[in-house]
């Protein structure tokens, strides 16, 4: 039920084939967070891949991968290790809203469940329902335990779904981490966008700054990437007129 497989910059993946699988929201965080930070971490981090990602481009200098399923805090150790990383990061099978950590983080980035316990189709298997809907806590669990832990004037990252967009931010305001940037994700110029990108500080003063939209593909038949995609692809990070 695993397979290994080579993801962007080289690295080995292991992943559950019947799990959620490295999808495009997973490297879009990855390239979004910009600058460079001592000590982070990943709320839900799943087979691992983004802080991986952050920690081969020297985004990251080590990190704590929280996962609340056991299975994949164990999945993620295992990519840890394929690729030579567990030195930097350590996972820990924890709930989030439980995990109490002995120093503060530079970054708290997330890719979290972004669907009500009580919305969508309830999928069969229980570690993609824990994964896709808000099962061991919501947006407002997340921010809440994402301040506890983040240092003064620390950067809060997260890909979320657009239609929860004003949850995601209305939780981050009265968390305490101030949101201030964002970028709407279209699949090509027709569609509407179907996430968006955020970036807060914990502790930060009003004023936030939307970016223009990162469009996926060229056209409606999704064949080829757009510049902005393709940039992406190839650097590890977004164009500099994305970044604040």
């Amino acid at each position: 039920m695993e397979r290994c497989d080579y993801v962007n910059d080289d690295l080995k993946l292991i992943q559950q084939t019947d799990g959620l699988t490295f999808g495009t929201d997973a490297l879009l965080l990855a390239g979004y967070i910009n600058g460079k930070y001592k000590y982070g971490c990943e709320f839900g981090s799943g087979s691992g891949i983004i802080s991986m990602l952050l920690l081969t481009r020297q985004k990251l200098d080590a990190c704590v991968a929280l996962e609340v399923q056991k299975e994949y805090a164990d999945l993620t150790a295992r990519n840890a290790a394929l690729n030579g990383l567990e030195k930097r990061m350590t996972a820990v099978h924890a709930d989030v809203r439980e995990y109490v950590s002995d120093r503060e983080f530079d970054i708290i980035y997330t890719n979290p469940p972004y669907m009500k316990t009580t919305s969508g189709r309830q999928n069969e298997l229980q570690k993609k329902n824990i994964a896709r809907h808000e099962v061991c806590g919501d947006i407002r669990d997340f921010c809440k335990a994402a301040r506890k832990t983040l240092k003064f004037g620390g950067c809060f990252a997260a890909v979320y779904r657009t239609d929860r967009l004003i949850d995601l931010i209305g939780a981050m305001r009265e968390s305490g981490l101030e949101p201030k940037r964002l970028t709407l994700v279209h699949a090509d110029t027709e569609s509407e966008p179907s996430m968006a990108l955020i970036e807060g500080k914990a502790g930060g003063k009003a004023g936030l700054v939307v970016t223009r939209p990162l469009i996926i593909y060229k056209d409606k038949s999704h064949k080829e990437y757009s510049p902005d995609m393709n940039y992406i692809m190839e650097k590890g990070s977004f164009p500099s007129y994305f970044k604040r």
